[in-house]
């Protein structure tokens, strides 16, 4: 029986093809900090994503096993254990990576994108002017 076998969209493959192509695509962004691929697949592999940024946010040894065993490469977490240790997302809760839709590509109308990984700092909600005060003054 297969309970419990189903974990997000298939991505045109198999499972055991799924999970080595998300391992992947987290391995590129990570090491490029911005890789172009498919709407589908950058959709799938966000979360992931995230959740290894907030691993290496933690930075205890149980986070580290954590994220190696979803990254899969040594060299690549301590990188990004390091740049978070170094206050890289400290600002920020969530919200690590952006999409930015390319459009169609040419071959198959498959919607292309670039996910990278947000570096600027978190502006604090409060910070901007609102039309309240700018009307007012």
């Amino acid at each position: 029986m297969r309970h419990n076998k189903k974990r997000g969209t298939k991505l045109g493959t198999d499972a055991s093809h799924t999970k080595a192509m998300k391992k992947s695509l987290i391995q590129a962004l990570l090491a490029n900090d911005r890789i172009k691929t498919l709407d589908a697949r950058a959709k799938a592999i966000r979360p992931d994503v995230d959740r290894v940024i907030t691993w290496a946010k933690r930075g205890d040894l149980a986070s580290r096993r954590l994220a190696l065993a979803k990254v899969g490469d040594k060299d690549l977490v301590r990188e990004v254990f390091e740049k978070a240790a170094q206050g890289m997302w400290a600002d920020r809760n969530g919200g690590y990576t952006r999409i930015m839709k390319l459009g169609p590509r040419k071959g198959d109308a498959a919607e292309v994108v670039i996910i990278e990984l947000v570096t600027e700092p978190c502006a604090p909600k409060g910070a901007g002017v609102t039309k309240v005060e700018a009307v007012g003054e």
